[in-house]
C-alpha cells in the first residue's frame, strides 16, 4: 500500500492545543505523525505558531477556517497561513439548510469563488469539508455535487470526511474514487445503530434544534478512534490510493471512553499496523 503522510486535524485535540500548543505537537510528532491541520490558533502569532513546527519538524499541510477571516480582514488572514506554510485551506462547516435553498446556495457559491481565488493567487488551495447532510438531494442531485459543479476544479476541492459520508448511508469509497484530484483525506470512526440515523451535531458543538436528536441514546453514535468502529479502512485507504491522495487526516470529534491525546495515539498506531 502507498505510504501517505499522516496528519492530524488538531479539532481532535483542542483542548491539549488550548492549554499547550508547544507541548501539543512535540507529543503528536512523538506520536509519529508527519503533519498537522490546524482548527484555531489560539491567539499565537504566525511567527510563534511557524516556530513550533519547525522546531518538532511538522508540516502544516492545511487548516480549518471558512472565509470570515478573509471577509473581515482581507490579505492579512491570508498572509497568517502563507506564513505558518499551509498547503491548503479547508472550509469546515457550512449551514445545510442555506444550501438547500437555491438564492442562499448562488451566494455561498460565489464567497467560495472568491474566496478560493484569492488563496489560489496566494499559493493556497481552496477544500470543502463534508458532513452528512451534504447527501441530501436538491432537484434530484446531491447538494455536494452540486457544490463542485458550480465552482471550477481549480478553484475549489473536496476534503472528503469518510465518517459523514457512511454516516450518510453512502458507501465512501465510492465517492473517493468518484472524485479525483483530491490530496486530503479525512479518516474518522465511529459506531452506530442506523446508518442516516439523524442528526448528531451537538457531540461536535451544535446545539441548535436541527441538531438534534444528538446523543447515544437516541441512535448509538458515537466517535471512536481510526480502526476501532465500524470504517472499513483497508478499502478506503485502497480507495485512497487510486484517486492520487497524498495526505490522510486522522479525526475524531469527541471522545467517549479515553482521554483525546490517548485516542490520537490508538489511531496512529492501528495505522501502522496497514504499513502506514
Amino acid at each position: 500500500m502507498k505510504k501517505f503522510k499522516v496528519g492530524i486535524q488538531l479539532y481532535s485535540i483542542r483542548d491539549e492545543m488550548e492549554k499547550d500548543m508547544d507541548a501539543t505537537l512535540k507529543a503528536v510528532k512523538e506520536m509519529g505523525y508527519d503533519c498537522v491541520e490546524f482548527a484555531g490558533f489560539f491567539d499565537k502569532t504566525a511567527e510563534e505558531v511557524k516556530a513550533m513546527l519547525d522546531k518538532y519538524d511538522l508540516e502544516a499541510i492545511s487548516v480549518h477556517q471558512g472565509a470570515d477571516p478573509w471577509l473581515e480582514k482581507g490579505q492579512k488572514a491570508i498572509d497568517y497561513l502563507k506564513e505558518i506554510g499551509v498547503k491548503y485551506c479547508a472550509i469546515p462547516w457550512y449551514d445545510g439548510e442555506k444550501l438547500k435553498d437555491p438564492a442562499e446556495f448562488e451566494k455561498a457559491m460565489k464567497i467560495f469563488t472568491d474566496f478560493g481565488k484569492a488563496l489560489k493567487e496566494n499559493g493556497i488551495g481552496l477544500l470543502y469539508h463534508n458532513h452528512d447532510f451534504e447527501f441530501t438531494k436538491v432537484d434530484g442531485e446531491y447538494v455536494y455535487d452540486k457544490i463542485f459543479k458550480a465552482v471550477p476544479s481549480d478553484i475549489l476541492r473536496p476534503e472528503m470526511d469518510v465518517c459523514w459520508i457512511h454516516y450518510a448511508g453512502i458507501n465512501p469509497c465510492e465517492y473517493i474514487e468518484k472524485y479525483d484530484g483530491m490530496k486530503l483525506l479525512h479518516l474518522k470512526d465511529f459506531t452506530c445503530k442506523k446508518l442516516g440515523g439523524g442528526p448528531v451535531y451537538a457531540l461536535i458543538g451544535d446545539n441548535s434544534d436541527e441538531a438534534k436528536p444528538a446523543s447515544k441514546e437516541d441512535n448509538g453514535f458515537e466517535f471512536r478512534p481510526v480502526g476501532y468502529g465500524i470504517q472499513n479502512f483497508k478499502e478506503i485507504l485502497e480507495s485512497a490510493e487510486k484517486a492520487g491522495i497524498d495526505y490522510i487526516i486522522v479525526e475524531q470529534d469527541g471522545h467517549p471512553e479515553r482521554s483525546s491525546m490517548e485516542d490520537a495515539k490508538l489511531s496512529r498506531e492501528y495505522l501502522k499496523t496497514l504499513g502506514i
